[in-house]
């Protein structure tokens, strides 16, 4: 299991201030601009020790979650045994399952939990059912991360407007939305087109157009609906 205080250097009995201190100085550490100093291997491995950084922050600076992974944690170094990953591999159950999946990404099996969600069902299956609120946003940011990075880009934008649908219900994502929304706009803008058919495409849209960008970028969309339908009425007259 996973020592989230050894990730942030942090002692076991560190109050939240010093928790957030370790997190930034980590942070600051492993920025793309350091890690790209030192060349592109250095870069990739810095991104994925910045992943684990902010698994370990997410955890120890929510009372709730830190005191349920100290619980763990506890068990596992008194009996040494206890594989939380087999555990719940060995449970046939969804939320089991869906919290495999969560567990695989934070600890960078990304292809484990794409097969273990692909196997479930992929976006049919219910992630926000059994996960808490908070995680199932987490959970369902990195896979489309992952999902965006293997050019299955339908499956990455549904999972993104649902991110933005529900932040924009409840706040969570707060100062990382815009992180997100940039995301999302950027896989419209360079590859949602050319991935699907024309119907689907349209569905993309009218989906974008329904979570409350603001008016500049609403009409951005609006426009290319419309390009979209005149080069449709093009083709038709062209083949008749």
């Amino acid at each position: 299991m996973t020592n989230y205080y050894e990730i942030l250097k942090v002692h076991k009995n560190a109050t939240t201030a010093e928790i957030k201190k370790a997190f930034r100085q980590r942070a600051k550490q492993l920025h793309p601009d350091v890690a790209a100093s030192s060349g592109n291997q250095a870069g990739d491995t810095s991104a994925r020790q910045m992943r684990k950084v902010l698994a370990a922050y997410k955890t120890l600076s929510d009372r709730e979650r830190r005191f349920e992974y100290d619980r763990a944690y506890n068990r596992f170094i008194g009996t040494q045994s206890f594989n939380y990953r087999d555990f719940l591999m060995q449970r046939d159950d969804p939320e089991s399952q869906a919290k495999l999946i969560f567990f695989e990404l934070l600890h960078l099996e990304e292809e484990n939990a794409l097969a273990i969600w692909h196997k479930l069902g992929g976006l049919e299956f219910p992630l926000e059912r059994y996960l808490d609120r908070e995680d199932w946003m987490d959970c369902a940011y990195l896979l489309a991360e992952e999902l965006a990075k293997r050019k299955d880009v339908y499956e990455a934008f549904v999972l993104l407007v649902s991110l933005v649908r529900e932040e924009r219900r409840l706040p969570y994502f707060k100062h990382f939305m815009s992180e997100v929304e940039t995301f999302l706009k950027e896989l419209v803008r360079l590859h949602l087109r050319q991935s699907l058919d024309g119907e689907t495409y349209l569905e993309c849209m009218t989906a974008l157009l329904e979570l409350g960008f603001p008016p500049q970028y609403e009409a951005r969309i609006a426009r290319s609906i419309v390009q979209y339908h005149k080069k449709e009425k093009k083709l038709d007259k062209a083949q008749n």
